[in-house]
């Protein structure tokens, strides 16, 4: 099982992140759409704490994947799923389903301090480990045309909680404590740390 790794992501900054530490792996890209259904179901359980809620969607991924690349015949490797959820006085912000949403939530996000969660989990049979990271994230105070010219770029489009720390959102960070990677959607330390445990 040495050599690869199956990633169960879109994103090309978990795909860049897990190049730079050298992992060498394949996406599976999951359903994730009206016309082709969804593999994993992404909807906030009621009541659910932001950290439950990326544990529980990681585990989704990796597990979907594993059956995925079962049912396709794959060659079997170890299989990574990760979610990444920007929570605000307990509220889930994913990633926008629209501009207005995304102007709402950075308004929201506006001179405060936020919590980044990134849950990673790897799964190799019907051997699963996860694990979390959390950041603490401030904005500077924005205003409102700072903010509309921003979303207008598109890149907050596909991004938890409207914004990239990698790109031109870096500049409304006025702190952050704990992972940058995590922030951007996979924090290394902990993904190579399940590397690590799982003997890959």
């Amino acid at each position: 099982m040495e050599g690869i790794l199956y990633l169960v992501s879109a994103s090309p900054r978990r795909r860049e992140l897990l190049k730079q530490i050298g992992v060498h792996f394949e996406t599976l890209l999951l359903r994730s759409g009206p016309e082709r259904g969804f593999d994993v179901d992404e909807t906030p359980l009621p009541g659910e704490e932001a950290v439950r809620y990326a544990e529980r969607i990681a585990l989704a991924k990796a597990n979907a994947g594993w059956k995925y690349l079962q049912q396709r015949g794959l060659p079997v490797h170890p299989v990574l799923g990760a979610d990444t959820v920007v929570s605000l006085d307990g509220v889930i912000f994913g990633k926008p389903g629209s501009a207005e949403n995304a102007v709402s939530m950075l308004r929201a996000l506006s001179g405060r301090e936020h919590e980044v969660i990134t849950a990673v989990s790897i799964r190799v049979g019907e051997r699963v480990e996860l694990k979390i990271s959390r950041s603490k994230v401030k904005f500077c105070e924005l205003g409102e045309k700072e903010i509309r010219d921003y979303v207008q770029t598109g890149e907050p489009m596909d991004k938890a909680g409207g914004y990239a720390i990698q790109g031109r959102g870096a500049r409304f960070v006025e702190f952050l404590q704990g992972s940058y990677s995590g922030v951007m959607g996979l924090p290394l330390f902990e993904t190579a740390a399940l590397l690590k445990e799982m003997g890959l």
